[in-house]
């Protein structure tokens, strides 16, 4: 990627098995060009890097963190708890698959919800904002959205994403009304 500027948001993970999931955000931000820096920092494992990334995210002017993690999902809290810079939690379904040959991949004891209320259940103070389960890519959508306040660059780019899909929905209704529902979903 060629990017004018250093990072405008960083996405980190709890583990290399989260980057399947995490990945969605990083497509959204390469197809607006906004630059972003990955990591995988875990908030059990490695305590201290992830305070280390906190003051490195403020020291280059992050705007925004994006932070995946399953289970019990402590990472998007504990990077809030150490800035400023607002987080966007991703509660991840799968559940430490990276060793994992053939399969199904193992999931969360409560599917993903377990995170997703971890999240989303921060103690006043350490707000962290959160999306779906496995909705990377709508953590990637909701950080350019803030960077667009003041960046009518991206503002414009995603204007014509909002427009591209709906004019995707209507090509398909259109088809739907002339194939008939059966022909349609032949």
């Amino acid at each position: 990627m060629n990017y004018t500027g250093g990072p405008r948001i960083g996405i980190i993970m709890g583990s290399s098995s989260d980057a399947n999931v995490m990945s969605g955000a990083a497509r959204i931000l390469d197809d607006l060009n906004i630059p972003h820096e990955d990591q995988i920092i875990s908030a059990h494992r490695t305590p201290t890097r992830l305070s280390e990334y906190a003051r490195h995210a403020e020291k280059i002017n992050l705007a925004v963190i994006i932070a995946g993690a399953g289970g019990a999902a402590h990472l998007p809290g504990m990077i809030a708890s150490h800035t400023i810079i607002p987080v966007i939690g991703v509660p991840i379904m799968v559940y430490n698959n990276k060793n994992q040959t053939g399969g199904a991949p193992l999931l969360s004891a409560f599917g993903g919800l377990d995170s997703l209320l971890s999240i989303t259940e921060m103690p006043s103070g350490a707000p962290v904002v959160s999306v779906g389960v496995n909705k990377a890519a709508n953590a990637g959508t909701f950080a350019a959205m803030m960077l667009a306040t003041t960046r009518p660059d991206i503002r414009r780019a995603l204007e014509e994403s909002k427009k591209a899909r709906y004019d995707s929905v209507v090509a398909e209704s259109r088809r739907l009304e002339e194939t008939g529902l059966a022909g349609f979903t032949a």
